[in-house]
Parts: structure tokens; C-alpha cells; sequence
């Protein structure tokens, strides 16, 4: 217990270690300081992932991958037909809405104050 919250702490370290040296280095070449964040995150993931919580993160990140490939995933006509109801659907709720606004412009203006 104590030595996976050593871990933990030790991998956020390295992340701020490397987010540092990013901005430490800000004359540098971008390439480099990018590449010393992707290598403090790698390093620190690396870390982590020794630790009981990492384990158990990267067994669900694996259930998590077994259950995506068990999805029916919607065909390219039924995923198009969708779409183009919620197409459709905004149109008429935002002609819905003009309408709304327009009659109640109308009736506040014209009818209620005289002003149209």
C-alpha cells in the first residue's frame, strides 16, 4: 500500500519534472522539449502501471477493449438515416423557434405597446 502510493508519487513527479524542463527549456528546439514531455509521460505511465491502482487500471483498459469489439456498431446507411434525422429535427425545431420569437415579438410590439 504505501510503497504503490510511492509509485504514484514518483510517477506525478516525473510528469512535473518533465512539464518543467518544457518550460525550463523555452528557447529550445520545440522538437526536444516535446519529446521530453512524451518520454516523462511514457516513463511515468511505465511507473504507474507497476503499482496495484496501475494494474488494475490497464486489466479495465483491457475489459474495457473486450467489450468495444462486442458492440453492434451501426451500419453506413443506418449511421447516414440518423443523421439526417437530427438534421432535420434541428431545422424544424429552429423554425419552430423563429416562429415563436416572431409572434412574440408581434404580440409584445404591435399588439401590447403599439409600437409596430
Amino acid at each position: 500500500m504505501v510503497a504503490d502510493k510511492l509509485k504514484l508519487t514518483l510517477a506525478a513527479l516525473v510528469i512535473v519534472a518533465a512539464l518543467a524542463l518544457f518550460y525550463t527549456l523555452g528557447e529550445g528546439s520545440s522538437l526536444i522539449r516535446a519529446l521530453i514531455v512524451v518520454a516523462g509521460v511514457i516513463i511515468a505511465a511505465g511507473i504507474a502501471l507497476t503499482s496495484e491502482p496501475g494494474r488494475a487500471a490497464w486489466q479495465f483498459a483491457l475489459a474495457t477493449r473486450t467489450e468495444v469489439r462486442k458492440v453492434i456498431w451501426p451500419t453506413r446507411r443506418e449511421t447516414a438515416q440518423s443523421t439526417m434525422i437530427v438534421i432535420l429535427m434541428v431545422l424544424v425545431v429552429g423554425i419552430y423557434l423563429w416562429l415563436l420569437d416572431a409572434l412574440s415579438f408581434w404580440a409584445i410590439y404591435d399588439l401590447a405597446l403599439g409600437l409596430g
